[in-house]
């Protein structure tokens, strides 16, 4: 397509056979006489969704998105299309938008850059996923009789993004997938979900099959991580299923201060470490397991001499952008790549980690000073940093990598892409975790979403296992006062650790479906939830319930004939017959989970 000054719109579209996903993506060819200046150009647009003009009654057409904030990670929001006022006017004509997005380096820390849409009439959903590390927008418009959809880069008026394009020169979006299916969106969600394996796959890393359990030490020293603290960790897990040990911030950190100030110097803290961390690294693999590490790459603390290097940060009206007590590194700059080089992958290289943690705690904002507009150069900034994770995995192709940021605030395609596991929120202790654990399933791949199981030597034994029965809805990272629990603590965790291992094949190859209220309140949760999730053939199924307050009976329907094979927590009466689960506990804020198999 060209406009009227002659230049070209190429849409291009990618489909392979027997995918339920189509990749999309536009490029901009200058073909004028002068230099042109792009505002705006999305990665999609999808029209005329509801054509049946007047026969559609009112109420069939629901829109669905994410919500998400800190600890409450992907909160779903459907609501009818008129809630929107997106039904036509009385005088078919104008544009009426709803427009929502995210702006800066944390791409979910307002919304998921997901929709969806449906028709339940005709029981059809469009859904779509961007793939943008940093700041989008999506749109829903009712362009006269036509409801469309459309979205990408965040444009000049909500992104600060504007291109200049010279002529013969071009631009081309970032990729949108898009899908439409039967059913409503929890259903058709997964195939977004599901189309994430192409790019598993690609990482090939023959552990990551299984699913390993992670130790991650963070909720057990909350940043001062040391030799003596480590070593009493390992003592506590020789001999368990767990993979990963993973030293988390704090490593480098002056522990009075605390470890967010520390970051960007990368030096081993030397007190709390009086032997270097050579010998800590030795110790976990001696105890049988991989040894990970914590870096925020991005970054830079107050109290850190790297702070002071503000030639190489991102400025914003020629002062370096900071927020609270971090700065920001230029990505693009060649000092930083070299700088990052030496004091993170030669780290981990020399010092033989096979786990890395990439955590990132602030946001930039709008963008920076540069020779493009603001929006411009944090797209450029952020390409650079998808660019460092792609020179990781290069470098080190068999290190395992987790995407974190502030928990659950890069759960988007470029960085679930680049890694093995994401950390799914920072809810470390809450009681929504396994709300939080069940929105995933809709975003993200359960066997990518890594799932707090944080103990402490409090904990009853029915706490543990509702902690515990969390984990299953997603990858387990085990973490907490585990060198100070009891044996019947320890015996309560070793049996779900041992469930988790029966229940693996059906959390990296299943679909799932969730049944139970509406949760009003994160903090406060009342009611019931249960996940089921069926196997990849159907011939094995699990479903997990965590009964928070209120009516303590749940019932839950099968698709088929199924029996009993194990269960995993603390419920008064569980039994299944007729195709159908019951349950009944007996105090608040319990769980179980059920191995069911074909009858």
């Amino acid at each position: 397509m060209r406009d009227k000054h002659g230049n070209l719109y190429s849409h291009f579209a990618h489909w392979e056979k027997g995918s339920t996903v189509i990749e999309t993506w536009i490029q901009f060819e200058n073909t004028s006489n002068k230099v042109q200046t792009l505002e705006f150009l999305d990665s999609f647009s999808l029209s005329n969704l509801s054509p049946f003009g007047e026969q559609n009654q009112p109420g069939n057409l629901w829109m669905t998105r994410y919500r998400s904030k800190w600890s409450m990670e992907g909160k779903k929001e459907k609501r009818r299309i008129e809630d929107f006022e997106l039904e036509p006017s009385w005088k078919p004509s104008g544009a009426g938008i709803e427009k929502f997005g995210q702006v800066g380096s944390m791409p979910v820390r307002g919304y998921f850059p997901e929709m969806f849409l449906t028709d339940e009439k005709e029981e059809v959903t469009w859904g779509v996923q961007l793939c943008q590390p940093g700041s989008w927008q999506l749109l829903a418009y009712r362009l006269d009789e036509d409801l469309c959809l459309s979205g990408g880069l965040g444009d000049y008026d909500f992104g600060h993004w504007k291109k200049s394009v010279g002529k013969g020169e071009s631009f081309t979006t970032a990729k949108a997938y898009l899908t439409v299916g039967i059913g409503e969106e929890s259903t058709v969600s997964q195939r977004l979900t599901d189309y994430q394996k192409k790019a598993m796959a690609k990482r090939n890393h023959p552990l990551e099959t299984e699913l390993p359990i992670v130790f991650n030490e963070f909720c057990t020293t909350w940043g001062k991580p040391s030799e003596a603290s480590i070593l009493a960790d390992l003592k506590a897990l020789r001999g368990r299923k767990i993979t990963y040990y993973v030293i988390d911030a704090g490593w480098y950190a002056d522990e009075i201060k605390g470890w967010e100030k520390n970051v960007g110097d990368w030096k081993v803290n030397d007190r709390q470490f009086p032997n270097g961390l050579a010998p800590v690294i030795q110790q976990i693999r001696a105890a049988g397991m991989i040894p990970g590490i914590w870096f925020e790459m991005e970054t830079v603390g107050r109290d850190a001499v790297a702070f002071k290097e503000s030639a190489h940060q991102l400025k914003r009206g020629g002062a370096p952008i900071t927020t609270g007590d971090r700065r920001f590194w230029n990505m693009r700059d060649p000092w930083v790549q070299e700088y990052l080089h030496k004091k993170m992958l030669d780290f981990l290289k020399e010092n033989g980690i096979g786990y890395l943690k990439i955590d990132y705690n602030d946001n930039f904002g709008v963008g920076f000073d540069g020779e493009e507009s603001e929006g411009e150069e944090s797209r450029q900034a952020l390409e650079a940093t998808l660019a460092f994770f792609d020179k990781i995995q290069a470098q080190m192709p068999d290190l395992i990598i987790e995407n974190c940021s502030s928990g659950g605030h890069r759960l988007v395609a470029p960085f679930l892409e680049r890694s093995d596991v994401s950390s799914f929120s920072d809810a470390h202790e809450a009681s929504c975790i396994p709300l939080i654990a069940a929105n995933m399933h809709e975003l993200i791949l359960p066997q990518q979403s890594l799932i707090w199981a944080v103990i402490r030597k409090s904990d009853s034994l029915s706490r543990i296992t509702y902690t515990m029965n969390a984990t299953f809805l997603g990858r387990m990272c085990l973490s907490g006062d585990i060198h100070q629990l009891s044996k019947e603590q320890w015996q309560s965790i070793d049996e779900g650790l041992a469930f988790y291992q029966k229940i693996r094949p059906i959390i990296r190859e299943g679909r799932s479906k969730r049944y139970g209220n509406a949760i009003c309140s994160y903090r406060n949760p009342e009611g019931n939830q249960a996940v089921l999730r069926y196997g990849k053939k159907g011939q094995e199924a699990f479903v997990t319930v965590h009964h928070f307050t209120g009516e303590n009976e749940v019932t839950i329907p099968l698709n088929g004939n199924y029996q009993m094979a194990d269960t995993y927590g603390h419920c008064q009466k569980v039994s299944v017959d007729q195709n159908t689960c019951h349950l009944k506990f007996e105090k608040n804020f319990q769980a179980l989970t059920i191995l069911l198999k074909k009858a």
